[in-house]
């Protein structure tokens, strides 16, 4: 099978963790562009090298496509951006007839620009260091009551903000109108950083009354649809560590996490079902209890970690979710002690959505794969653990800034590598590829 995908940026749960997950199949060939073509944190992808590869990437089965690359250069310029409606109207019409002349199904999403609660400005225009959080309870009262004060807003930076967001909502509905004619397979749009009401929220009502299809996260979502394009029949079971408490909403969502769970399977192309007699596979979610927590914000949550861990004796996956952008040390501990046959991926990275959403990729092409690579999907299994219990969980919080952390790395290195028999040709590397310690890449 040939797959084009194109991702957000080049991050490595969005650009390495795509190629990691598809090599697990042998069977399947996935082009991806040339990672200096992306954009990062302060750069703009190269546009016109991108549509250029795109044009002469050789026929394939599907393309999976982050459209906010190809109209704006990635998901942070689509906030930060100073070009036209005009501008972008007449680059993504250009992209419509590449896309049309591949004659390939189309798996396409685009982001509802987010409203993050704080006061950085790291991924969002410079004004947001001192505007952002009365811009987001502008946003909130204005979704919630009709109107909003202006709460010290200067009129031209609130003018600014709004013009942005209309014209990525009027791009949104263009691509809309090209789902009705048939150009794509399958069109989402995404939210992110949400919270009960919001622009960003109405706007995704809007967009739903006009017939799209809206989902909570965003980073994963090119992965769930690598995972929807690949049409296999899988029966899952989901079982939470925490029954009682799966109505609660997790960090940065809007939807509570069995919500997001049944999202994500229904968005991958799974059928869930209510009796594990008759499933195929048990996705275990270690969910939270009272809220979720996040182990570098110092927010504890009231589950009891690792007490509600069993062995599923079908073949399994775990979300860890019970903390936001890290593992549940706990939990991860008694499950490294439990590690069989029937073990069959592990991810608990970032939000609830991002967990599941690459957790889920993983899943379908491991348990369906016509030529499998065992050892490929042992290599993604020790670059999960490596990044989100040994660095987010554990690591992260030892340093005060990016640095060499080989030695604090090595002790979990060696655990890992003895529980699933997998042994690097070299010393495993790690990088901070935006410099900022939010996010490593695991080099093996």
């Amino acid at each position: 099978m040939k797959v084009c995908f194109i991702p957000i940026d080049n991050r490595p749960v969005c650009y390495n963790l795509a190629k990691d997950i598809a090599a697990i199949d042998s069977d399947i060939e996935l082009f991806v562009p040339p990672r200096e073509y992306l954009g990062d944190l302060t750069k703009c992808a190269d546009i016109d090298k991108l549509f250029s590869w795109l044009k002469n990437v050789p026929i394939c089965d599907s393309i999976i496509v982050s459209l906010d690359t190809l109209a704006y250069g990635g998901l942070i310029p689509s906030r930060r951006g100073e070009e036209t409606f005009e501008e972008i109207r007449n680059r993504i019409s250009f992209l419509k007839g590449i896309l049309k002349e591949k004659k390939a199904k189309i798996y396409a999403f685009s982001s509802i620009m987010r409203i993050s609660n704080n006061n950085y400005n790291e991924e969002e225009k410079e004004y947001w260091s001192e505007y952002g959080k009365k811009i987001f309870k502008y946003s909130f009262d204005f979704h919630k009551n009709g109107h909003a004060d202006l709460n010290g807003i200067p009129k031209e930076i609130l003018e600014d903000y709004l013009s942005t967001r209309k014209r990525n909502f009027e791009i949104n509905k263009i691509y809309l109108e090209w789902q009705k004619e048939g150009l794509f397979e399958t069109l989402i749009f995404s939210k992110d950083d949400c919270a009960e009401y919001g622009l960003n929220v109405k706007e995704a009502l809007e967009l739903e009354a006009l017939g799209g299809y809206t989902k909570t996260g965003a980073d994963e979502i090119p992965l769930t649809l690598l995972a929807r394009s690949f049409e296999k029949d899988i029966k899952v079971f989901v079982e939470y560590t925490e029954p009682d408490c799966k109505h609660l909403i997790s960090n940065y969502e809007d939807v509570s996490i069995e919500k997001s769970v049944q999202g994500q399977l229904e968005l991958g192309g799974f059928k869930q079902v209510q009796s594990i007699d008759e499933a195929d596979l048990v996705l275990l979610v270690n969910n939270f209890r009272d809220k979720q927590g996040e182990l570098v914000m110092g927010w504890e949550t009231g589950s009891k970690s690792g007490e509600n861990f069993e062995v599923p004796e079908k073949p399994y996956a775990v979300a860890d979710v019970r903390y936001a952008n890290g593992a549940d040390n706990g939990f991860v501990k008694q499950l490294l002690l439990n590690i069989n046959d029937n073990f069959c991926g592990y991810a608990g990275w970032n939000t609830s959505a991002n967990t599941l959403g690459s957790l889920l990729a993983a899943l379908k092409v491991k348990y369906k794969a016509k030529k499998y690579n065992d050892m490929e999907f042992k290599k993604l299994q020790v670059v999960r653990f490596l990044d989100d219990w040994a660095y987010q969980a554990n690591v992260r919080g030892q340093i005060e800034k990016p640095c060499d952390i080989s030695e604090l790395m090595k002790p979990y290195e060696d655990t890992l590598c003895g529980i699933f028999g997998y042994n690097p040709k070299k010393p495993v590397k790690y990088i901070y590829p935006w410099n900022r310690k939010f996010e490593i890449e695991v080099v093996i």
